[in-house]
């Protein structure tokens, strides 16, 4: 009994699962970045209101200072204290120079605050500054 000689293999095709899988996978990442490359909107940071604001899109390495109401200063979740964010402003310049800056203060932030962290910047030579406005809502019925 030869039961080999009756049995030919087909060519296998093209596999259409390990491809969805993929191309799955690929979105999940995309979708998980674009999460944690947003506003850092999680702060709670009240921003003064302008009628001539905008919302932009983020330019790339932009780094995003938020100024507090009591003066701390948060980057990437972690407050500074004022060495250490000199520190850190140095360091970027040194890696990058033209490196763009957001500065985000609280509404109720003190304006000498903001001006202590407009100073760091310029002590490190950081001259792309950006300041974060928030838009006026439009009240419904008027």
């Amino acid at each position: 009994m030869n039961f080999r000689g009756k049995y030919k293999p087909e060519p296998v095709g093209f596999q259409l699962a390990p491809m969805i899988d993929i191309v799955f996978l690929l979105l999940c990442f995309f979708v998980t970045s674009q999460i944690f490359s947003q506003w850092e909107a999680e702060i709670d940071v009240k921003l003064p209101t302008a009628s001539t604001a905008e919302v932009q899109q983020r330019l790339p390495g932009e780094i995003i200072l938020n100024v507090m109401k009591d003066g701390s200063t948060v980057v990437n979740g972690r407050v500074l204290r004022e060495p250490e964010l000199e520190v850190l402003l140095r360091r970027l310049v040194s890696l990058f120079p033209g490196q763009p800056v957001l500065i985000r203060a609280d509404r109720q932030t003190a304006y000498e605050h903001v001006i202590r962290v407009l100073d760091l910047c310029r002590q490190a030579d950081i001259w792309n500054i950006s300041f974060a406005a928030g838009l006026v809502e439009k009240k419904s019925g008027t």
